[in-house]
């Protein structure tokens, strides 16, 4: 029986990452939070064999993660890396695994592998949407690929689903801030929450999109070492509440305030009275452009829809997978690294299937069409014919 503690528990991610191991063979989990009575409805809807435990994360100490076999941070703010919890598991000596999504923290996560090396456990940051979906998406795509040229990668959440503190943070800390992204192979600085435009993606509809400040940018351009661009979106149901972050940033872009983060409980609230709009459908969009093994030109593109408010699931997907390996007595992989090539595209296949997520996969993709073309041919249909979109 393997134990396993989940910080955050409580949270959004945290609480359906038990949800979706409470059954699994060989699991017992720890809940942990710092608040007891959400710890105990949680607990109160798991198997009878789980327990909970009040730890502050900001406090954790290797005592606490004494007789736990692997840590899983669910907690946010995601965009902000916890050292103290890595320490702790390193000193402990139990496996480590983190939902961040913050930049610089995933990109420096190598500095703790000597340390993870000699204790002999497994530091994996990012096991979530990106980069290990993305990346097991990429790797399926591309498969023999001679060259990579651009890759977009984006999500978009449906209005419904249930929504945290935790990311709304993450969103304003960096709207209206100087973004690092490569395009038009370079790097270069773009505002975040800037870069609008429609994504036209198939079985969801048009969603909005803009730049965000992610780890992705860097992992993908590591990875795959694209000639054109790597980029990373994300988008809003809801054209009030997409475009009105824009307009709420541009402040920030021009420089008369440092960040909207103080605003972050406010907007908080704001968006969540528009709960009632829009849908319960989130998507993931996935394509590259390239060179196959013939050297010919190539388009992929891989979507995931997700009804019923199942999206928020998908950033679970990837931890919980590692958290069946060890319970399976396979060994992770010691040392500190990205969740980057460490799951494989067809292992989220039965997750999907449980939540009744659908997934497509497209070869030779039609391109997207330019804004321009988008309203010439809703206005005039038959100009389609003559403009070939």
């Amino acid at each position: 029986m393997k134990r396993i503690m989940i910080i955050g528990a409580s949270g959004v991610f945290g609480s359906r990452l038990a949800t979706l191991l409470n059954h699994e063979p060989n699991i017992m989990l720890v809940l942990a939070a710092r608040s007891k009575p959400k710890l105990q409805q949680l607990l109160d809807r798991l198997d009878a064999r789980h327990s909970f435990a009040i730890i502050d994360r900001d406090q954790i100490s290797s005592e606490d993660l004494q007789n736990i076999d692997l840590v899983i941070d669910a907690a946010g703010p995601f965009h902000k890396g916890h050292d103290m919890v890595i320490q702790a598991s390193i000193s402990a000596g139990c496996d480590y695994i983190d939902l961040a999504d913050g930049r610089e923290f995933i990109a420096n996560i190598s500095q703790y592998d000597d340390a993870a090396q000699e204790a002999g456990v497994a530091v994996i940051s990012g096991a979530s949407s990106i980069p290990a979906l993305s990346h097991a998406v990429i790797d399926k795509l591309c498969h023999s690929w001679r060259a990579i040229d651009d890759i977009y990668v984006g999500i978009f959440p449906g209005n419904r689903a249930p929504r945290g503190l935790s990311v709304v943070q993450s969103i304003l800390s960096y709207a209206g801030r100087p973004v690092r992204v490569f395009k038009n192979g370079h790097w270069q600085h773009l505002t975040g929450w800037a870069g609008l435009h429609r994504r036209n993606i198939p079985f969801a509809g048009k969603r909005w999109a803009s730049i965000c400040d992610t780890p992705e940018q860097d992992l993908l351009v590591e990875a795959y070492k694209p000639a054109g661009s790597a980029e990373f979106y994300a988008g809003m149901e809801l054209s009030i509440l997409h475009l009105g972050l824009y307009i709420l940033s541009l402040p920030v872009r021009w420089g008369w305030l440092n960040t909207l983060q103080p605003a972050s409980k406010a907007l908080l609230w704001m968006s969540r009275q528009f709960l009632p709009f829009g849908s319960d459908i989130g998507a993931m969009d996935v394509e590259i452009k390239g060179h196959n093994a013939s050297g010919q030109s190539r388009t992929s593109r891989w979507v995931l829809r997700a009804d019923a408010n199942h999206g928020p699931n998908v950033p679970i997907f990837a931890a919980a997978i590692l958290a069946r390996r060890l319970a399976k007595g396979i060994v992770l992989p010691k040392g500190a690294r990205p969740c980057h090539g460490l799951i494989k595209l067809e292992e989220f296949e039965a997750d999907f299937a449980q939540f009744g997520i659908k997934t497509v996969m497209q070869e030779n993709a039609a391109p997207q069409r330019s804004a321009l073309l988008e309203r010439i041919v809703l206005r005039f249909p038959i100009a389609s014919r003559f403009l070939s979109v």
